[in-house]
């Protein structure tokens, strides 16, 4: 029996339905969950010798909520402590949309956080700016808001430099690092920063923020972060490297394509080794 155009169309309409729903289904069960290590080294322009091989984790944009839960985060810092950094970054946007009911479990979950340099902390366009920073603090984390701190390693000054993520303008950066007499790293939210960053010759910005777009199309990238200089991994203007993570949670949609979590390990070199 020969079989109708029809027939056909419904068979081809029902196998594009049955892939769509297919992917959704892995991207939402699987992928978002697939977390991965992320290893890479920072040449940073003149990086003393002193603070060659220094390993600074990053962890960012952990958006705890009712569809990212607290084993996602636990899991996040586990991997992370297993890489022994010398100095741990949190990177903001620990909760959805400045939802209180998750501010104290999220900053729960970063209690067993620590590193011999410390654990400072930005906070996102999602933060709140005073529920989460002081929940952050109870888990002993530093939150820098527009702060500079210094941490002292093998006799070498590293200015840690952060700024909320409403800060852009440049004479307000330009402050905070002004009687910075060592390395700066400047902790901005949003890579946009980069530009500021390079403008004030600052050698390094570690970022978050785009979630390396969390749907990445084969053919056509993240569509949704293509406004950002980096949407993930390593980045230079002038003299100034930039890191951004793709983060841990997710936003808007509970999935990721072509984008798994991870959690950054950043060791540290002279640009010029």
């Amino acid at each position: 029996m020969g079989i109708s155009r029809r027939a056909v169309l419904k068979g081809l309409v029902a196998t594009g339905v049955g892939a769509i729903a297919g992917t959704g289904s892995y991207c939402f069960l699987y992928a978002r969950h697939q977390l991965v290590v992320v290893r890479e080294t920072l040449r940073v322009v003149n990086l003393p010798l002193a603070l060659a091989g220094l390993r600074i984790g990053l962890l960012t944009d952990l958006h705890r909520s009712r569809f990212v839960s607290h084993n996602a985060l636990a899991r996040a810092v586990t991997s992370l402590m297993g890489e022994r950094p010398d100095l741990i970054v949190l990177g903001g946007d620990y909760v959805t949309f400045s939802d209180r009911q998750y501010v104290g479990p999220s900053a729960e979950a970063l209690v067993p956080l620590s590193a011999s340099h410390g654990v400072f902390g930005v906070l996102g366009n999602h933060d709140d700016d005073h529920d989460m920073p002081v929940a952050l603090a109870r888990s002993g984390v530093e939150v820098l808001r527009d702060a500079r701190t210094r941490v002292t390693i093998k006799g070498e000054a590293l200015d840690l430099v952060g700024i909320r993520f409403w800060t852009k303008r440049l004479d307000d950066i330009a402050a905070l690092t002004r009687k910075a007499t060592g390395t700066v790293v400047l902790l901005a939210h949003d890579p946009r920063r980069l530009t500021e960053a390079a403008s004030l010759n600052i050698p390094l910005v570690l970022s978050g923020h785009t979630h390396g777009g969390q749907v990445v199309l084969p053919g056509l990238g993240a569509i949704a972060a293509q406004k950002f200089p980096v949407v993930a991994g390593i980045g230079r203007r002038s003299q100034t490297t930039l890191f951004v993570s793709r983060g841990v949670g997710t936003v808007y949609a509970p999935v990721r394509i072509n984008c798994p979590p991870e959690v950054a390990v950043l060791t540290l070199q002279p640009a010029d080794a």
